[in-house]
């Protein structure tokens, strides 16, 4: 399905942008806008990648990757899509943190973490400070070995319950783990710190469709339902992209897919150094996740009781205890009729996230399956029901996702929600030097993760195309 301004596809484009996840819509949206003739290719009938929707029943509008992104995610959005989809982000207000160690209540703020360290946790008030000196002047070029572990040994050693306060809700966000490198953490944690927490008021589903007008109004063509088979090269050079049989030529190609499936099942090993493919085979992926989608029935309402809950029953914290197929760790997310004032009448939803292995996944049966989901959805209803007594009788939609319906959906490998690891920033970054025209801008390095990472890493990529354009020769 091809939605655009002109007739048909043109033969030939100066860029073609495989994969409409918001680093790609990012990137065709600036390209477009800069007069570049733009292909956006996205396999499945909407965009967004896992910033995506799905309808049910009729009512129920569930959102998969919505909740929440740092404050700085305005600036990037005013930026490169406007000022109305800049003017829908809004603020979360309560954040809660709820395990036999502890109970509380957060803006996510700088300030509030502070406060909250010194008074609950009694952690002197010149550490916290240090710490957040760490954190603020932490960037991804800095050569540091650092993990997470002894990040928090370095500040707070021995404390696993203010290390589970602090690293928890990043791990829900990007994926982190104790031996991920700290510099990472540092990055995405302090993003968060720098104002709170912040998410769309309008849904995933207003978001994606107006960037989609926007890319319509730039002069991007969009091709939808469609999936690039092979990025065709020669003389070290990208030359065209071949879709259903037919190539479409380009002066330069970016890639918004899966940064292992762009090197090895797009362009071939071939066409790579050896050393270049010896690094790529080194890049770890990412975890992925499950969610349970709940929906309530039309009329029924619940109390504020948060924006969002992070929840468990562990009385000590480990990152591979929210791994696990049985987890008791999991985040709700609650999306109050509020958070979409243009739908008359809008039903509450609520959506359990727990991280995940695709591997704990992948080998099931389907009986296996089913009665894993039935699981998952249970303690899923027994943990809620402790914020919510008597949720059962008001939900009349459930339904369960695994790390299975991500790589169904978006084609990342093993349901990768996170992109890759640390590792993988360094090989996307460099596949220009290796293929002329050809670039990346996927969810990598576990940095350029969610909605504003990814957002922000295709407007970088942008400007690397528009200085190779320059110099581009047929």
């Amino acid at each position: 399905m091809l939605i655009k301004r002109r007739e048909e596809i043109k033969d030939k484009y100066d860029v073609i942008v495989i994969g409409g996840g918001i680093g790609g819509l990012a990137a065709a949206n600036i390209l477009g806008r800069n007069g570049q003739k733009v292909l956006l290719v996205e396999a499945h009938r909407k965009l967004g990648g896992l910033a995506s929707w799905f309808k049910r029943q009729g009512d129920h509008i569930f959102d998969i990757s919505l909740h929440g992104f740092p404050q700085g995610m305005v600036k990037s959005c005013r930026k490169y899509f406007g000022k109305e989809i800049a003017d829908n982000i809004v603020q979360l207000q309560k954040l809660r943190f709820k395990n036999p160690v502890y109970d509380i209540e957060t803006d996510f703020t700088r300030e509030d973490f502070s406060r909250i360290l010194v008074e609950k946790f009694e952690i002197a008030p010149k550490t916290v400070q240090e710490f957040f000196d760490f954190v603020f002047h932490s960037n991804f070029y800095d050569n540091l070995t650092m993990t997470n572990r002894e990040l928090f040994e370095k500040f707070f050693p021995g404390r696993n319950d203010v290390m589970r306060f602090l690293l928890e809700p990043i791990v829900y966000a990007n994926g982190s783990n104790l031996d991920d490198e700290a510099i990472t953490y540092a990055i995405v944690f302090g993003n968060f710190m720098k104002k709170g927490v912040y998410t769309y008021r309008g849904g995933t589903d207003h978001f994606i469709k107006t960037i989609q007008k926007l890319l319509i109004q730039n002069g991007v063509d969009i091709l939808l339902g469609e999936k690039v088979e092979n990025i065709n090269i020669e003389n070290e050079q990208v030359k065209s992209v071949s879709i259903k049989g037919n190539d479409v030529k380009a002066k330069a190609v970016l890639s918004n897919g899966n940064l292992l499936s762009t090197i090895f099942n797009m362009v071939g090993t071939n066409h790579f150094s050896s050393d270049f493919i010896d690094r790529a085979k080194r890049v770890r992926l990412n975890t992925s996740s499950t969610q349970v989608y709940l929906g309530l029935k039309k009329g029924e309402s619940i109390p504020f009781v948060g924006d969002l809950i992070f929840t468990s029953q562990d009385s000590h914290f480990a990152t591979d205890l929210l791994l696990k197929p049985n987890t008791t760790y999991r985040t709700f997310s609650f999306y109050y009729p509020e958070l979409r004032p243009e739908r008359k009448d809008a039903p509450y939803e609520i959506v359990a996230s727990m991280n995940a292995r695709y591997d704990d996944w992948a080998n099931l049966s389907p009986e296996e399956m089913q009665s894993a989901k039935e699981q998952m959805i249970e303690d899923s209803l027994n943990t809620l029901e402790q914020f919510l007594p008597g949720i059962r009788t008001q939900i009349d939609y459930i339904e369960a996702a695994t790390p299975l319906t991500i790589e169904r959906y978006t084609h990342h490998q093993k349901g990768a929600s996170f992109g890759t690891k640390f590792e993988g920033l360094d090989v996307s970054q460099k596949i220009s030097e290796e293929i002329k025209g050809l670039f990346h801008a996927g969810s990598v390095g576990i940095i350029m993760s969610g909605w504003l990472g990814a957002l922000n890493y295709g407007a970088i990529k942008t400007n690397d195309i528009e200085s190779y354009l320059n110099t581009f020769k047929d």
